[in-house]
């Protein structure tokens, strides 16, 4: 029988050069993306931060930690928009196991 729903972790990194209000409005961005197809269990700005190495010459970025619940499908879809979104310079999602 195939599961209906994970959890999941999504951390993503913004440009640092992004306003607050930019950094702001990203974060609600894919936090609704999240809750339209799921239900976000944590939400965590944890703050600029330096990287372990450069990105697009950059020493540093906003780190956004989201753990949440969904269906399965709705992972690649975030990937995808994640992807094509100005202002995210990396992101990774993982499943947690349970």
């Amino acid at each position: 029988m195939a599961k209906t729903s994970e959890k999941y972790e999504l951390m993503y990194i913004i440009d640092p050069d992004r306003s607050e209000d930019d950094v702001a409005a990203l974060t609600e961005k894919f936090k609704s993306l999240i809750e339209s197809h799921g239900t976000v269990d944590e939400h965590e700005l944890l703050g600029k931060r330096k990287l372990a190495y450069l990105i697009n010459d950059k020493p540093d970025g906003y780190y956004v930690l989201v753990n949440f619940t969904s269906d399965p499908e709705l992972p690649a879809e975030l990937d995808r928009v994640l992807k094509i979104t100005d202002g995210v310079v990396r992101s990774l999602i993982t499943v947690i196991e349970s």
